[in-house]
């Protein structure tokens, strides 16, 4: 393959990719998984897997979790909604499964970030409260203070 079409199918694969982010986050509270978004974009779904985590950083189960959780951090801290409630309308089909994943990611389980978030972004603006609030995960968590 010469270096003009690798090139090509380089792109050809990010534009693919790219649909695929998108679709997560357009549709991260239906029920998603890699088969059904590699079959949206006709690659497998190992290679799709290997692709995204080339190009994003992380697998697309990893980025849609992610997604999930960032809309559950959003809806927790309005306080609108049970942490019950939460769990499901962002696409999460288990509760335990739901508060094993936002601890991972955010450190706390999803009752105690409700408690402690609630008016932590009172009068911020909304694309700076995500911007901040956005979770990490503990593997790049910064060290607490306390340790």
């Amino acid at each position: 393959m010469t270096s003009t079409a690798a090139t090509a199918q380089y792109l050809r694969d990010l534009a693919l990719l790219r649909r695929v982010r998108d679709r997560i986050d357009r549709e991260y509270a239906q029920p998603l998984d890699v088969e059904a978004l590699a079959r949206g974009v006709n690659m497998s779904a190992g290679h799709l897997s290997r692709q995204f985590r080339k190009a994003y950083g992380e697998s697309p189960y990893s980025y849609l979790m992610t997604r999930r959780i960032e809309r559950a951090m959003a809806l927790l801290r309005t306080g609108e909604l049970s942490v019950t409630e939460v769990c499901f309308t962002v696409g999460f089909s288990s509760l335990g499964t739901f508060s094993t994943r936002f601890a991972e990611l955010v450190g706390v389980p999803p009752s105690v970030y409700r408690e402690e978030q609630a008016q932590a972004t009172a009068g911020m603006v909304p694309c700076v409260a995500k911007q901040v609030t956005r979770p990490i995960r503990n593997k790049e968590a910064r060290p607490s203070a306390t340790t």
